[in-house]
């Protein structure tokens, strides 16, 4: 774990995160087509949260990309809500603490950003990810808030800030 830094993310990870995420997407089977893995800003994240309000993180492990996470403004919604988005991690970075870690850090810059609540999605059958957003107090919801495009992932979530 002493090997494992959380940083800000920087332009040269564009291409090492899409592709943790891209791999994360294809190992648990998720759809191509209205998930994360169809979003125009992939392989340009660096730049995607260069925003105000917006943020993300990546997990470094002896200089390898392993994971990351960030919060923005939810998409085509008008409260003051924002998204936990893009959180995935490899298999070697699950099942050490860092889910929560990054849960945390990215929920104490939303408080910064001065956000309300969180929202999030995410699959079915990602179980473990549920477990640990309901063990960080995020509560399921009928149906979406705004409109993030992801309109295959039919778990919806929302914590108060």
């Amino acid at each position: 774990m002493n090997s494992v830094k959380i940083r800000p993310i920087l332009k040269k990870d564009n291409p090492h995160i899409a592709k943790v995420i891209r791999k994360v997407l294809v190992d648990f089977g998720v759809p191509k087509v209205g998930t994360a893995y169809a979003d125009k800003v992939l392989d340009s994240l660096y730049e995607a949260y260069q925003k105000p309000r917006a943020v993300y993180f990546v997990i470094e492990k002896e200089g390898k990309i392993i994971g990351g996470a960030g919060v923005a403004q939810l998409d085509n919604y008008e409260g003051n809500i924002c998204e936990l988005q893009k959180m995935y991690f490899l298999e070697e970075a699950r099942g050490l603490g860092l889910g929560t870690k990054m849960i945390s850090i990215c929920l104490e810059k939303a408080k910064d950003f001065r956000f309300d609540k969180c929202y999030l999605e995410t699959m079915t059958y990602m179980e473990a990810a549920q477990k640990l957003y309901k063990k960080n107090d995020f509560e399921y919801l009928d149906g979406p808030l705004g409109n993030t495009g992801h309109y295959s992932c039919p778990v919806h979530m929302l914590k108060d800030l």
